[in-house]
């Protein structure tokens, strides 16, 4: 099936009647929560900086993985997992998803042993989705692996998306649906007048009773103009492919001690990544690699897979990402003030869950709250210390 490319421009046609949700970001997440709450028959439009996945949901490693979640986070990717295996009913493509696994390798007994208490706190909280399993079977998955890798855990349904193909399928159903995309308009002010948000943007002006902040690496300057506050940091992971080789692995690969987010592409090419980052600059949009991190995560790659030592690098890039203080995001309601909602902050971990926050985001504004536990990522943990006279302190976001 080809990949769909939308057009970069505003929606034509749209569907007459005044705007009921506002979303600020037009990302996977926020076209995923456009396109649920048109679903739900409300008539909503995207204010979008650039392009939609242009800074970060179209340009990640496309990991969908429950594997090594943030507790707090595992109900959210068990369900979306489930979308996954069914994208193309809700989207109309199958976003290049494929479920050969993913694999987080102990390279030591003390590694291994690391990743079997995780096991244990897994199965704890009540899922059996990640499995330890041996040298002998990590051999059997993975024949590539070096042989001093002793073990590895294992998530058998999980794997892998085309993130560009991803966003710009929820772009196109979403427009499908009636949704307005207002493109290459950075929000410059929003405020509250009765019962509207009125969100500037460029010189136009929007108005609607709700807005919805998915503003990813830009989330806690809409967050601040909603009122509320959130201590982001922009960071650019960064990605390498090499060029093509021979199939010689089927699941995602990651490390138990290192960072390494290794998978082979339908083309042959090896896309590179897992946590190494260079320089964002969120003022000019932009990202650079770091040469001395990517030199290093190739001496990690060879290391691990010997089979890599002769194959070149032939591209490398980052995105933009917004990483919050304990690397888990921003999902709820605003604290500030009614009728906000946020979805931010996805610390380099959030395209698997990006069909799940959509849904839950039209939740929380149709029905009131959310079908799985979300008071963990709600942004009232960053608000301002009580300064002990019952008086919040003026604590700026960093």
């Amino acid at each position: 099936m080809p990949s769909p490319r939308p057009s970069p421009r505003a929606s034509q046609a749209p569907i007459p009647g005044p705007i009921d949700v506002i979303v600020v970001g037009g990302g996977l997440h926020g076209c995923s929560a456009a396109l649920q709450l048109a679903l739900r028959g409300k008539r909503v439009r995207i204010i979008e900086m650039r392009t939609p996945g242009r800074f970060a949901s179209g340009v990640n490693a496309g990991g969908v993985r429950r594997l090594g979640r943030h507790p707090a986070e595992i109900p959210l990717a068990v369900e979306s997992l489930e979308i996954w295996q069914r994208i193309e009913a809700l989207v109309g493509h199958d976003c290049g998803f494929e479920a050969h696994g993913q694999i987080k390798i102990a390279e030591n007994e003390d590694e291994m042993k690391t990743l079997e208490a995780r096991a244990r706190m897994v199965r704890d909280l009540g899922y059996d989705h990640e499995e330890p399993v041996s040298g002998n079977e990590l051999q059997h998955l993975v024949p590539a692996v070096a042989p001093h890798c002793v073990g590895a855990l294992v998530c058998r349904e999980d794997g892998a998306a085309d993130p560009m193909r991803t966003t710009g399928a929820f772009w196109r159903k979403a427009e499908s649906l009636g949704v307005e995309f207002a493109l290459n308009d950075g929000v410059t002010g929003i405020e509250r007048r009765g019962d509207e948000w009125h969100v500037r943007a460029g010189d136009r002006r929007y108005a609607a009773p709700v807005v919805v902040n998915c503003a990813g690496a830009w989330g806690d300057r809409i967050a601040a103009m909603l009122g509320d506050r959130a201590p982001l940091a922009a960071a650019a992971p960064m990605m390498m492919v090499t060029g093509p080789v021979p199939r010689f692995i089927e699941p995602v690969c990651g490390l138990a001690g290192d960072k390494l987010s290794f998978k082979q592409t339908h083309a042959g090419t090896v896309l590179i990544g897992g946590g190494h980052r260079g320089g964002a600059d969120r003022d000019a949009e932009t990202a650079e690699p770091d040469p001395a991190k990517m030199a290093l995560s190739a001496r990690t790659v060879c290391r691990v897979f010997p089979i890599m030592s002769e194959v070149a690098v032939v591209r490398t890039w980052c995105g933009i990402e917004g990483i919050m203080p304990d690397e888990i995001p921003v999902i709820g309601p605003g604290q500030a003030a009614p009728d906000a909602y946020h979805a931010f902050g996805f610390s380099a971990h959030g395209f698997q869950l990006g069909p799940i926050v959509g849904r839950i985001i039209a939740e929380l504004i149709l029905d009131g709250k959310s079908s799985l536990p979300i008071d963990a990522f709600s942004i009232a943990r960053f608000a301002a210390p009580d300064n002990g006279l019952g008086v919040r302190s003026s604590v700026r976001p960093q």
